[in-house]
């Protein structure tokens, strides 16, 4: 075949995309007419689940996975729309990686309303303002966002979704390197590029700001006192910034893991993981006891956390993220025991593990 002949073929698979594509959207629609009429959820997690390892199967390795990740997130993300106005709130302003983690999960063609603190996210949630919530949970080198983890001990919603970010932080500014006295960011932010920061900047005053979207803008607006910022590419492409450096983390692999938050709770979809919440008898050994159970049913344990109840001044609320699902063995029976020996015990949701 000729160059003319291939490009014709790729314009008839092009339109036969499309005309697929009006079909799904067809589809999509009664879908959505059903769910109303059942008042059953438009984001089903476990769906999703189930249906990106179907089509990496069907891929076979022919396109880079990533490639058809993205594809079809904008697809589902039409599918959302199609169903139903879904409203999305994250930790704003627009440019902080909540924005882009809500970006990655949900798309392009849903609404996405920033916040200004993770206290109006939950309470827009309960109040239904919005339909899902977006909330950074852990860093891969910078630990747990302890401003946020308090909040979930005292809601009735769950956990329904996560999201893996990848955050590849950049040095942006409108003024020369050299120029530079001092950088804004997020805390978490100047905590994963500590060692950069002393390598490249260590004379430059370090000022902390409540997310590296504001950090952006303090940076164009002091940009004649030397100011610089620290955050995301595409907080520096909405401000108008320069970027003067790239992934400026201290590891490569720097992730941070978000969820979902919302009223629902998702089904079994094999692969799943569990967040729960708990106190422990004042005792000794009293953590031990309840960690045993664990072992005793063979459940792996991700992580351990505790945060002070806020309550009684020296006791501790443990956080425990486990493989399995609450309605699913064994997790489901070592929760029912577990939730006889805990003073305080909260599932705060089962969500696929992805």
């Amino acid at each position: 075949m000729n160059l003319d002949e291939l490009r014709q073929g790729i314009d008839n698979v092009d339109a036969q995309l499309v005309e697929l594509l009006k079909q799904r959207a067809a589809y999509v629609h009664q879908v959505g007419e059903l769910k109303k009429a059942s008042g059953a959820p438009t984001f089903v997690p476990e769906r999703e689940n189930a249906l990106i390892s179907k089509l990496l199967k069907l891929n076979d390795g022919v396109l880079p996975e990533k490639s058809l990740l993205s594809i079809w997130r904008q697809i589902v993300s039409c599918s959302f729309h199609l169903e139903g106005n879904m409203r999305i709130g994250y930790l704003g302003p627009e440019g902080t990686w909540s924005h882009q983690a809500a970006l990655s999960r949900f798309g392009d063609s849903v609404e996405l309303v920033p916040y200004s603190s993770f206290a109006h996210i939950f309470a827009a949630v309960e109040r239904n303002e919005v339909n899902y919530g977006v909330i950074p949970l852990e860093n891969s080198t910078h630990g747990n966002v302890v401003q946020a983890m308090d909040f979930f001990a005292h809601t009735h919603l769950s956990i329904c979704a996560q999201v893996h970010q990848s955050v590849q932080n950049c040095l942006m500014a409108n003024i020369q390197p050299k120029e530079i006295r001092t950088i804004y960011s997020h805390p978490q932010v100047l905590g994963q590029c500590s060692v950069w920061l002393q390598q490249n900047y260590p004379d430059a005053d370090q000022i902390p700001t409540a997310s590296s979207t504001a950090a952006a803008r303090m940076a164009v607006e002091k940009a004649a006192d030397g100011a610089a910022a620290l955050g995301s590419p595409l907080a520096a492409k909405i401000h108008g910034l320069n970027i003067l450096a790239e992934q400026v983390q201290d590891v490569a692999t720097n992730t941070t893991r978000f969820v979902v938050i919302g009223t629902q709770k998702t089904r079994p979809c094999g692969k799943d993981r569990t967040t729960i919440c708990f106190t422990v008898p004042h005792k000794a050994g009293g953590l031990v006891d309840v960690l045993e159970y664990f072992r005793t049913y063979g459940i792996n344990i991700y992580c351990l956390d505790s945060r002070p109840t806020r309550d009684t001044a020296w006791e501790y609320l443990f956080y425990i993220d486990v493989d399995g699902h609450e309605e699913a063995e064994p997790l489901r029976s070592c929760l029912a025991e577990l939730k006889a020996q805990c003073p305080v015990f909260k599932v705060l949701g089962s969500y696929p593990e992805s």
